[in-house]
């Protein structure tokens, strides 16, 4: 997965607070490949959740710093 192939679909699912638990379909249409699976208030709910996934390296956590920088996990 390259950065700049997925960068605007993971600015849109960001949140402003929490985390949000997002995946990856490869058979949608560009543009529209990633999904909201889950919206969590604590990063170590976004991460257990992530871990109890068939493929977890499918997945990965979108949330805001407090530098209103975007980071991806």
């Amino acid at each position: 997965m390259t950065e700049d192939k997925f960068k605007n679909e993971k600015i849109k699912l960001t949140p402003e607070t929490g985390f949000n638990l997002v995946g990856m379909d490869y058979f949608a249409e560009p543009g529209n490949q990633l999904y909201l699976v889950e919206h969590f208030e604590m990063y170590q709910d976004a991460l257990n959740a992530k871990k109890d996934r068939k493929n977890p390296d499918e997945y990965f956590v979108l949330y805001k710093g407090t530098g209103e920088e975007f980071f991806c996990r």
